[in-house]
């Protein structure tokens, strides 16, 4: 990259208002947004850089999906939340953007896709309606942003390390893979549309983990938390 990281920072504070606002703004539920960032942020603890101000946001969307902006910025969806079952694979999908933000494949893409000069231009911009159309514009441009299937297979193994270190089972990582595979067989998924399939990807994460980590045994998978501090609030939040 041609510019700073403090420009990744820049950027991501820009976008990242109008992004969860396309994606249904935050979920009303502040024990569930709490309990997402604490994953969150024992995860980026354990990065390669722990010293980024990160931000996890649990988003209203039905979608199946999870979103990195540059400089820190993570959404996941209602519709992935409800998908899952422990906190080990909420580990797994927030380690894989982690490594994303760490690696600054989301700013890649956004050089490749949108242009940076566009982008810096418009952070810097005074003009406020024109930044407002811009960051509208923008935001639907970085939610179609793909990555390279090199970009997730790095940020898979990055991120299997990660979720390790910060003590979660990795298998977590596969069974997620697992999940959405079975799903795009019944209707093609948001997820697929910016991360490539899973199918090689759950081959190279198993003989990571059996080449790898020999004693998962004190590695935490987190069903019971996930259920009473996701799954229960969101029914809460539906019934409300």
């Amino acid at each position: 990259m041609l510019f700073p990281e403090q420009k990744d920072v820049a950027i991501g504070k820009k976008y990242a208002p109008e992004v969860e606002k396309q994606m249904g703004g935050r979920i009303t539920n502040e024990s569930l947004q709490s309990y997402i960032d604490n994953v969150g942020q024992r995860v980026a603890r354990v990065s390669h850089k722990p010293d980024l101000e990160y931000h996890f946001v649990a988003v209203e969307h039905e979608s199946t999906n999870a979103i990195a902006l540059p400089g820190g910025y993570i959404f996941i969806t209602k519709g992935l939340l409800q998908k899952l079952t422990n906190e080990a694979q909420l580990g797994g999908i927030l380690s894989h953007e982690v490594a994303h933000i760490v690696a600054r494949d989301s700013s890649v893409a956004m050089s490749r896709e949108i242009g940076m000069g566009i982008l810096l231009a418009a952070v810097a911009s005074q003009d406020t309606t024109r930044g407002a159309l811009s960051a509208v514009n923008m935001a639907r441009q970085i939610l179609g942003l793909q990555y390279s299937r090199t970009d997730e297979q790095q940020a898979d193994l990055a991120g299997l390390d990660y979720m390790v270190q910060a003590g979660y089972d990795p298998y977590g990582m596969i069974e997620t893979m697992q999940m959405l595979q079975d799903e795009q067989k019944i209707k093609q998924i948001e997820f697929f549309s910016t991360h490539p399939s899973p199918q090689n990807r759950i081959i190279y994460l198993k003989m990571e983990i059996q080449e790898k980590y020999s004693n998962l045994a004190h590695l935490k998978i987190g069903k019971e938390d996930y259920y009473q501090a996701v799954l229960t609030n969101l029914k809460d939040n539906q019934t409300q």
